[in-house]
């Protein structure tokens, strides 16, 4: 009891400011339960009075005078009873919700039908009611009232007055939509504490009920369109809630607000009602990946779970953008092991404990080791006998591998040729390498390292193929563009340039580029991996090429800055072996359909494995001597269609202009 009294005088204390002599009901801290308890007891013997008085001045008794005392107790017991068994105390009273109002009905139900079921018996025996029955059912109603709007006063008293005041600006905002989950939005940001926003009003895209309002708030027509009516209402910000939205009217309506610079907040379909906290948590900003949102991927479940379920797959450059997310994918398919392999240890370890927390029975072996060491990746092979190899492990930028061509060759180049050769020699089901759209026409090394690699990889297969070997490897490329939130890419970098107060730098005012989400492209390389035969190099429908200056400018807007008044753009000229456009298929190739509409098969031309095989050690011998020139030239020959643009190797496609590398043994 002591520590009762203790807890009281901690919670009224806090509501007093000693040194200003002032009562803050803000301060005051949550009641303990039992006291929430005394209050409905109270509530509850008040309705009790109340009704009892309101037929005795009707010339009725509501309880039998000769039982008056033993049916006040029991009923004052019953409600107890069914207080403690509903829980209507635990709750928070200022925080009462609609799961709130449903304990207190069904303890005042019960009560009702308790005191019922008691007046039948007694009639049984006694021959008279000890409660009047309908008594019984006005009582309960008013018990039910009383406690009710006890805890809305309450709740509305504190939403009101005693409000936590935020410094931050509250944005005036409206809200695109008017059914439920519009609403339980509303109602969540008005409860939010601190409050980010200031409601105005709805939005009805059909312009119906627009006489009406919904939480006292008026619900808006469009008369033009939807920025002239923010401008109109002096709106800051549009919270987009209609779950009826398709996604042509979705995004037509987010690139109206932010040409106009108003911002843009979205939110998921509402399925918990009761948790308004949650709702309030999950309205985020308008980001540029919504605006680039293209139809959901179908993938062929079976066929993905057949190739994976059960078996050893080994994902090279696991820590990367796209190889940590080709392990959070086959990891959902349930193999028997992931050996994650890198050379980066901090992002490795990180990945590691990721998988870790999701407490799969699937065994991750973390491996760190370069793909350039044969040894040291044979001994992976042999510990661990991988049945499927993704093969991610590349160096990716463009100027970097410009300044060092003999790195892009043992990386891109040798590094495939181990994983590929060492794939064979244990009998790996099937190996799958991630390339780049940079591979096709490329004009520039890390470009045309990879269409090496794939020269390789592609030569392996048909060998082996000719030669009728059994049980053969199935070599596999995969093909496509700019994936959004890589390691280095241009959204990222844009968002930093952002939040730094610009300038933006863009290296030309046309240059285009094919994008697509990372968890995507990694749904279409595991899809491309379980329908291949071997040989194939598989492209991807990348959607509609992007103009990376209109990408930054929405960029600018979405943070809620003017390009060029807030946020400079500018203009820095192409970088070494940087295009305008990038290919997916080269100029001889011919794309060929499968039966998923988003993969198809480029058919290019194929050359002997030996000859492919023999080049590609000579320019790796080159590479070990460091000779940049020769090794670029060498390049070019293999690759006749390597054209360098603004790169110091440019002069190099004279030398090699009448010149077709051929290795002869």
């Amino acid at each position: 009891m002591k520590a009762n009294n203790n807890s009281i005088k901690e919670a009224f204390s806090k509501a007093f400011d000693i040194n200003n002599l002032s009562f803050n009901i803000k301060n005051l801290g949550y009641l303990p339960r039992w006291i929430i308890l005394m209050f409905d007891v109270v509530l509850i013997l008040a309705s009790g009075i109340i009704t009892y008085f309101l037929f005795d001045g009707l010339k009725l008794n509501y309880i039998s005078k000769q039982h008056l005392v033993f049916g006040m107790m029991f009923y004052i017991v019953v409600n107890i009873f069914f207080f403690w068994l509903f829980q209507t105390y635990s709750g928070i009273i200022r925080h009462s919700s609609f799961i709130d109002a449903l304990k207190i009905f069904f303890a005042q139900f019960a009560t009702f039908f308790l005191l019922l079921l008691l007046n039948f018996f007694i009639i049984l025996f006694d021959k008279q009611k000890l409660y009047l029955t309908t008594g019984i059912f006005i009582n309960s109603v008013l018990s039910f009232c009383f406690l009710f709007f006890y805890r809305i006063i309450v709740k509305q008293s504190f939403e009101k007055f005693f409000r936590e005041k935020s410094d931050t600006k509250k944005l005036k905002a409206l809200i695109y939509g008017s059914d439920n989950n519009a609403i339980a939005v509303a109602n969540a940001l008005q409860s939010e504490n601190p409050g980010r926003f200031l409601l105005e009003g709805f939005i009805d895209k059909n312009n119906q009920n627009t006489a009406k309002r919904i939480l006292n708030l008026p619900i808006l027509p469009i008369i033009k369109t939807i920025p002239s009516l923010m401008r109109q209402k002096n709106i800051e910000a549009l919270i987009i809630a209609d779950k009826g939205l398709s996604k042509d009217e979705r995004l037509s309506i987010v690139e109206d607000c932010i040409e106009n610079n108003f911002k843009v907040f979205t939110i998921p379909l509402i399925t918990d009602w009761e948790d308004q906290k949650e709702i309030s948590k999950s309205i985020k900003s308008f980001e540029i990946q919504d605006l680039l949102e293209r139809k959901p991927i179908v993938l062929d479940t079976n066929a993905i779970s057949s190739k994976l379920k059960g078996k050893s797959i080994l994902v090279t450059g696991a820590a990367g953008s796209i190889g940590s997310e080709i392990v959070r994918q086959v990891i959902n398919f349930n193999p028997e092991k992931i050996i994650i392999l890198d050379q980066a240890e901090t992002p490795l370890h990180s990945l590691s404990l990721e998988l870790i927390a999701l407490n799969t029975k699937v065994k991750i072996v973390n491996i760190i080791a370069d793909i350039r060491d044969l040894e040291n990746l044979e001994k992976v092979f042999k510990k661990y006998s991988p049945n499927v190899v993704y093969h991610a492990a590349a160096y990716k930028h463009v100027p970097m591998m410009e300044d060092n061509p003999s790195q892009a060759i043992f990386t891109n180049v040798m590094g495939t040729k181990n994983v590929a050769d060492l794939s064979h020699k244990y009998s790996v089901e099937r190996f799958v390498m991630v390339s780049t759209d940079k591979a096709v026409n490329p004009s520039s090394v890390m470009g045309a390292s990879k269409r090496i690699a794939e020269m390789y990889v592609q030569s392996k297969h048909f060998k082996y193929k000719k030669l009728g070997a059994e049980n053969q490897t199935k070599f596999i490329t995969t093909r496509f563009g700019n994936v959004l939130g890589s390691n280095g890419s241009v959204v990222p970098l844009f968002t930093k340039q952002i939040q730094e107060g610009g300038p933006i730098t863009i290296t030309h005012p046309d240059i285009i580029r094919y994008f697509m989400t990372i968890p995507e492209a990694c749904q279409l390389v595991l899809e491309a991996c379980s329908m291949g035969n071997g040989g194939e190099i598989y492209i991807f429908d990348m959607g509609k090429p992007v103009k990376i200056m209109d990408l930054a400018k929405k960029m600018i807007r979405l943070a809620g800055f003017k390009p060029d008044v807030d946020i400079e753009i500018k203009i820095v000229g192409l970088r070494p072996g940087e295009k305008l456009y990038e290919e997916l298929l080269n100029d001889k190739a011919k794309n060929l359909p499968t039966h998923h509409e988003k993969i198809m098969i480029a058919e290019e031309i194929c050359d002997e494995f030996n000859e492919v095989s023999g080049a590609i050690d000579d320019i790796i011998k080159s590479a070990k001597e460091s000779n940049e020139e020769l090794i670029v030239t060498k390049m070019k020959g293999l690759v006749p269609e390597f054209k360098s643009l603004n790169s110091v190797f440019g002069s190099l496609d004279i030398v090699v202009k009448d010149y077709s590398y051929v290795y002869t043994k």
